[in-house]
């Protein structure tokens, strides 16, 4: 199984952490969508990232992918079988993916993309912006949150989210305990996960490789 994509991105690390949570071998390729190789463009014909392809079965989409692993290696399960539970689940793969995220978007560009990776000045203001944009689906986030799980087992809502955190982590940027207590300590058991480590173990070797 070969996966396509940068694990900076948290819709690759949601698969990433996703093949490791079921004990998949996989392969990281690492793709670039600005300039997609022939290999990637078979894979993700609209250059998406993540993709993935098993043997002669290809698919691009995170929660395409995950969906797909879901079903093919049953357990642990990431999409839960009760039906509010499935829903809520995917409910909040769904704030993260599509509020989250682009809240968040501009302090990883400002603070991290452009003067650490593209050598580019960034837009303060904007990121600040961003920092102010985030702070409604945390809120949200904060309420929803128990002593376990977002809703309860680990599921693609708790990964979905997570994973943004840690895109926003490479930009300076850390949930604050004060304002944020039940998703700080969420987040910390997150991490404890051993998936979640041995992702953020590769995601680091690559970083690194990187500055080699």
């Amino acid at each position: 199984m070969k996966i396509y994509g940068f694990p900076l991105s948290p819709f690759v690390r949601k698969v990433v952490v996703a093949a490791r949570e079921k004990g998949v071998d996989y392969e990281l390729i690492p793709a670039n969508p600005s300039e997609p190789s022939e290999e990637f463009l078979k894979v993700s014909p609209f250059s998406k990232i993540p993709a993935l392809s098993d043997g002669d079965f290809c698919l691009a989409d995170s929660t395409a992918i995950v969906t797909y692993l879901d079903a093919k290696y049953p357990a642990p399960a990431l999409l839960p079988a009760e039906p509010r539970a499935r829903g809520r689940a995917v409910w909040f793969e769904e704030v993260a993916d599509t509020v989250l995220i682009p809240a968040g978007a501009p302090i990883v560009v400002n603070r991290f993309l452009r003067p650490k990776i593209f050598g580019t000045d960034g837009d303060e203001e904007a990121a600040k912006a961003g920092e102010e944009a985030i702070r409604k689906p945390l809120a949200y986030l904060e309420n929803e949150v128990g002593d376990g799980w977002l809703d309860g087992d680990f599921s693609i809502g708790d990964l979905a989210v997570a994973c943004c955190i840690k895109t926003l982590s490479y930009a300076g940027w850390t949930i604050d305990p004060a304002h944020y207590p039940k998703l700080a300590a969420w987040y910390d058991r997150v991490r404890e996960r051993k998936a979640w480590q041995a992702a953020a173990d590769e995601e680091d070797a690559i970083f690194e490789s990187m500055k080699g």
